[in-house]
């Protein structure tokens, strides 16, 4: 099992694993709207994605979007997207997926990869926690629906 670059070839699995991931946070299923967002953001070169197959099948994938810090004039990735099947859970799949993004962010000269997560998400918590992730609390993050 390995973490591997995901493309526009994959997108038709992609896409399924993404609007089950939009409806585990609750989102509405769409999986061509899945489909067509992802496709944007891989056309433009707006996100990196990682994925784990299992034989044919992707179980799991990362998705990385670029950002700046202003403060220390440098680039940073954002992980904004992390799921896994849950019958795939608990198997590795996901520390694959964090480890790919964390040699990502290394090798394009990042200063260093953020994330947030659900506050209810533990097990996620336990596997950042685990991989060295520190929790924030400098700042409050704050959103502003449009």
């Amino acid at each position: 099992m390995k973490a591997i670059r995901l493309g526009l070839d994959h997108l038709p699995s992609l896409a399924i694993l993404f609007d089950a991931y939009r409806v585990w946070y609750g989102a509405d299923s769409d999986v061509n709207a899945a489909e067509q967002f992802l496709r944007r953001r891989l056309e433009a070169d707006e996100s990196v994605i990682y994925g784990v197959l299992q034989g044919e099948d992707l179980v799991a994938f990362a998705q990385l979007y670029p950002s700046f810090s202003s403060v220390s004039i440098a680039s940073i990735w954002v992980l904004n997207d992390l799921f896994v099947v849950e019958d795939q859970r608990g198997t590795g799949c996901g520390r694959l997926l964090m480890e790919a993004a964390a040699t990502h962010a290394r090798t394009t000269g990042a200063i260093r990869l953020e994330l947030a997560t659900a506050h209810d998400n533990g097990r996620a918590q336990r596997l950042y926690e685990g991989l060295g992730y520190v929790l924030d609390e400098d700042f409050r993050h704050y959103s502003l629906s449009i």
